[in-house]
């Protein structure tokens, strides 16, 4: 009877959130605002706040049961707490398909759009355990999680010793940031304020720029001391020693590129607010007069860390199916291992980031569409890159920085247009469309050259391009 009495409590809720007629707010019980402290969000992080849903009663608030109660509250907002719940099916479908040995393409592209659904999630919760460690130590989380998914991804492929599948993965993840996401929020942004324009910090963009240089420096040196005349045997081990080398000075550049965004410089990254005139306002009108609130969290510490733990769990399992599927689903539909790692694996994977920062481009904040574009590709360039390389040594592994012609040029040329398009703190939607065209020129390289994997690897799979 008891169980019964919960389920009708459950499906009463819904039918009233429905109808409309719950009318009174709402604060979930584990949350205690004077113990909060305001936390320094990083523009990574922000775009997650944008997915977030609200509704007047939390599921189960009218469950007597205080610690069913409280875990109904925090599976809410955990859960149901995002415009993206739509996709959490496709978790359970994912482990349903590996178990019952459905189609591995099948588990391939249940698995991706599983960990694009959790990845937003796990933003989501670094975020809520910021508010309660302080805004140094909250940056430092927001800063270091950002871009976990990547590193859970690389780590697995890394274990099924998949060298060419972290690099394809970690260098598109850096291509779509700089080109694709950059662009098409500068497009999206340039469209909606035709007229006007918008500036954004030009600071900023040159911190990150110098950084994405520095990287293509520490990439391009193995590939130059490779094409430098000796054999490739006699070059190996120097490649793999220099390489290593490099990515401790990344790792260590990276380190003080947060004490520079963090503590020393962090006015470089503070979006500047500019006074609106009439015609932004009717542009902003419908966007929520809420939007200027102080957020608070809507979950505890403990809480948050616990979701954060499973959550974290799921998407390690479902980057290891994707890790194991990823030749089978490219040889079954037709397409290559490097487009599916470099091209779709990004794309999909990130989604929900991408789309916040197109979202505040729209409503002219472009200095924190600058810092989720830029701000992943730096991460990723000078922290996961250099992190993986790192452990692909302890690990007994050879990893190098050596991205060959291809890949390196693509990177360099990259890098370049996205510095001549920032270089004046002005943004129109030209500058924003020539670099999705950009990355659809990049997409179509890889697609159309054909070249077989490593020997180590099937011969009836191919790639269209050598690492």
């Amino acid at each position: 009877m008891q169980y019964f009495g919960f389920t009708c409590n459950i499906f009463r809720f819904l039918w009233e959130r429905k109808m409309g007629s719950l009318q009174e707010p709402w604060v979930l019980e584990n949350v205690d605002s004077k113990g909060l402290v305001r936390h320094g969000k990083t523009s990574i992080n922000m775009s997650s706040s944008l997915l977030r849903t609200k509704s007047d009663l939390p599921l189960g608030s009218r469950v007597r049961c205080p610690m069913l109660r409280h875990f109904l509250a925090n599976l809410h907002e955990v859960v149901l707490g995002t415009k993206l719940s739509v996709i959490f099916p496709v978790v359970p479908l994912a482990f349903v398909a590996h178990f019952y040995g459905f189609g591995r393409p099948w588990v391939f592209a249940l698995s991706l759009l599983g960990v694009s659904a959790l990845a937003e999630r796990i933003s989501f919760l670094t975020e809520q355990i910021a508010y309660y460690i302080g805004p140094t130590v909250g940056g430092l989380v927001n800063a270091t999680c950002g871009n976990a998914t990547e590193l859970i991804i690389a780590i697995f492929a890394l274990r099924q010793n998949k060298i060419d599948m972290v690099k394809y993965s970690l260098l598109g993840s850096v291509l779509s940031n700089m080109l694709l996401v950059l662009g098409t929020s500068l497009f999206c942004g340039g469209i909606a304020y035709l007229r006007k324009g918008q500036k954004f910090n030009r600071r900023q963009a040159e911190v990150n720029c110098i950084l994405l240089l520095l990287a293509l420096l520490c990439h391009s040196l193995p590939l130059l001391f490779r094409m430098s005349g000796a054999s490739a045997a006699d070059t190996a081990d120097p490649i793999l020693q220099l390489s290593r080398a490099s990515s401790v000075v990344m790792l260590i550049a990276y380190i003080t590129y947060l004490v520079f965004q963090l503590f020393t410089h962090s006015q470089f990254f503070e979006a500047q607010e500019e006074p609106k005139d009439e015609e932004d306002g009717a542009l902003e009108q419908g966007g929520g007069e809420g939007e200027e609130e102080e957020e608070e969290a809507v979950i505890g510490f403990w809480s948050a860390f616990v979701w954060l733990v499973v959550l974290t769990a799921l998407v390690s399992l479902l980057s290891q199916y994707l890790v194991e599927t990823i030749e089978d689903a490219s040889y079954s539909w037709g397409i290559s291992v490097s487009f599916n790692s470099m091209i779709l694996l990004p794309i999909v994977g990130n989604a929900a980031e991408h789309a916040g920062a197109i979202i505040f481009a729209f409503k002219d904040k472009l200095d924190i569409s600058l810092g989720v574009a830029l701000g992943s590709a730096t991460q990723i360039s000078m922290f996961a890159v250099p992190l993986c390389v790192i452990a692909a040594w302890i690990m007994g592994i050879d990893m190098d920085l050596n991205f060959n012609l291809l890949e390196t040029g693509c990177l360099a040329l990259s890098i370049i247009a996205v510095a001549f398009t920032l270089q004046d703190g002005n943004s129109h939607y030209l500058k924003g469309l020539i670099l999705i065209l950009l990355y659809s020129v990049i997409g179509a390289c890889f697609f159309v050259s054909k070249t077989p994997l490593s020997k180590n690897k099937s011969p009836y799979i191919y790639i269209y391009s050598s690492l």
